[in-house]
């Protein structure tokens, strides 16, 4: 089982297995078609609270994965996460983010979940 993070802006690969955005709104100045996206849970996104206290920079990274991770417990998006891991076990999995550190974003956060 493989999970991995890409940018949405990085040219699909062959390779990328099942492509999931894990960003709530599309990314700016990307075609829907060039981005190849299978699937784009909104439910295991962050919420708009929660992304814009982050970016806002009151918090730390630490305080951000740990807020998220409640958030995932919710019952809707721990299905979608339940759902997710099936994809995982059955192949490649990339989640992409249009953040431009995507080693401090949720998806990094998710892919550590899909894998634990």
């Amino acid at each position: 089982m493989s999970v991995r993070v890409r940018r949405i802006y990085e040219p699909p690969e062959s390779d990328d297995g099942l492509r999931v955005l894990v960003d709530r709104l599309w990314p700016r100045g990307l075609a829907k078609d060039a981005a190849r996206v299978d699937e784009w849970p909104k439910g295991l996104t962050p919420s708009s609270e929660l992304r814009t206290w982050y970016h806002s920079g009151e918090g730390s990274y630490d305080e951000f994965r740990r807020r998220y991770e409640a958030e995932l417990d919710a019952p809707e998006a721990a299905e979608v996460l339940d759902g997710l891991r099936t994809s995982v076990r059955e192949g490649q999995v990339t989640l992409l983010t249009a953040s431009k550190k995507p080693e401090q974003s949720h998806a990094t956060v998710l892919a550590e979940l899909l894998t634990s």
